[in-house]
C-alpha cells in the first residue's frame, strides 16, 4: 500500500548518502572519505550541511559506511582546541573550529554494502518517520547567494508529491544521469521557479534513448511513501536499486512529480576535474585570498605548468 500524497508538511530533515567507495580518488579515500576532502578550508561535507541549514533544516542523517565515522567526528566540539584557540585570542579560527557544531543535529546510520542510492536512502525510514524529508548526494553544492532547496521544499509541501533538481546538460552526457521527461507545470506553482511536471524518469539512457536533456542532480525532497516504493523495486541499472526506479513507480501510481530547473552556480565534487574546478572557484570568491590567488591563477595560467609542456 503507497499511500496518499499529503500536502501541506514540510520537510524537515535531511537525509546524506555517503556510504560509497570513492574509487575515483583512490588512494587519498582510501583512509579519508571523499566528504571530508577539503574545499579550501571546510571539507565538502560541511558546505552540504550549511546548505540544509540555510533552508531551515536542523536534522541531518549521514548513511554511512565502513571507515567513515570521522565524518561524524567533523561535527563533535573539540574542547582542547577550542580551548587552546582561545587562550590565543584567535577568534575567527575559534568561531570557524565551533560552526560544523552549530549546523545541525547530526545523526548517523550504517549501510553494511553500498547497493544504490535507492538503498542506501532506504535505510533512513526509521529515522525520518512518515513525513517528507530531502536527501542531499555528499558530492555537490550550490552557491547559498542562489539558493536551490528552500524553493524545493515549498514546492513539496504544496503537492505532497516528488520534487527533483534539474540541470541541462549536453545530449551526449544523458549516460551519466538519470533523465527526465517534462511538460508544462500547473499555473499555480511557477512563482517557486522554473517548475516543470515530470512525466517519466529513465535512468542513464543513451543519449539516443533520452526523452530530454534534463538530468536530475543531488537534491531531492521526497515523501514519506517513497520507502515502500524503494521496497517494490527491483535490481536497475548496474545491478543496483535506483532511486529514480521506485520515483518512476510513484509517477506511474499516481504520485505528482515535479522538478526545479536549477540556472544558479552548482559545484560538482564527485570528479577528481569537478572537484579542482570547485576548489579553484571557491578560492577564487573569498574575500581574504580571493585577490591573491586569482592574481597568481591568471600569471600561471598563461605560463603554462612549469616543467611541463602546454597544449
Amino acid at each position: 500500500m503507497t499511500g496518499k500524497p499529503r500536502a501541506g508538511r514540510r520537510a524537515v530533515k535531511a537525509v546524506i548518502p555517503a556510504a560509497g567507495l570513492a574509487t575515483r580518488f583512490l588512494p587519498a579515500t582510501k583512509a579519508v572519505p571523499k566528504e571530508l576532502l577539503p574545499v579550501v578550508d571546510r571539507p565538502v561535507l560541511q558546505y552540504i550541511v550549511e546548505e540544509a541549514s540555510h533552508a531551515g533544516i536542523n536534522d541531518v542523517l549521514l548513511i554511512t559506511g565502513r571507515g567513515k565515522t570521522s565524518m561524524v567526528d567533523h561535527f563533535d566540539r573539540q574542547p582542547y582546541l577550542e580551548a587552546r584557540l582561545e587562550e590565543k585570542g584567535d577568534k575567527d579560527r575559534l568561531a570557524a573550529v565551533r560552526r560544523p557544531s552549530e549546523l545541525a543535529e547530526i545523526y548517523t546510520c550504517r549501510q553494511g554494502e553500498p547497493l544504490g542510492l535507492g538503498h542506501a536512502v532506504s535505510y533512513a525510514e526509521s529515522h525520518v518517520g512518515g513525513g517528507p524529508f530531502a536527501v542531499l548526494l555528499g558530492d555537490e553544492f550550490v552557491d547559498l547567494a542562489d539558493p536551490l532547496l528552500p524553493a524545493m521544499i515549498d514546492l513539496q509541501a504544496r503537492t505532497g508529491g516528488v520534487v527533483l533538481s534539474f540541470v541541462e546538460v549536453p545530449p551526449e552526457q544523458t549516460k551519466r544521469y538519470g533523465i527526465a521527461s517534462v511538460a508544462p507545470a500547473e499555473e499555480n506553482l511557477t512563482d517557486l521557479g522554473e517548475v516543470v511536471q515530470v512525466t517519466g524518469l529513465v535512468e542513464k539512457p543513451a543519449p539516443a534513448d533520452a526523452p530530454s536533456n534534463f538530468a536530475v542532480v543531488g537534491r531531492y525532497v521526497l515523501p514519506g511513501h517513497i520507502f515502500d516504493a524503494i521496497r517494490r523495486t527491483g535490481p536497475g541499472s548496474g545491478g543496483e536499486i535506483q532511486l529514480t526506479d521506485a520515483m518512476a513507480l510513484l509517477l506511474d501510481e499516481g504520485t505528482p512529480v515535479h522538478g526545479i530547473v536549477y540556472r544558479g552556480v552548482r559545484f560538482d565534487t564527485g570528479t577528481p576535474l569537478g572537484y579542482l574546478q570547485t576548489v579553484v572557484q571557491i578560492a577564487c570568491q573569498r574575500e581574504d585570498l580571493g585577490a591573491e590567488f586569482s592574481e597568481w591563477l591568471g600569471e600561471f595560467a598563461a605560463g603554462g605548468c612549469p616543467g611541463g609542456r602546454r597544449t
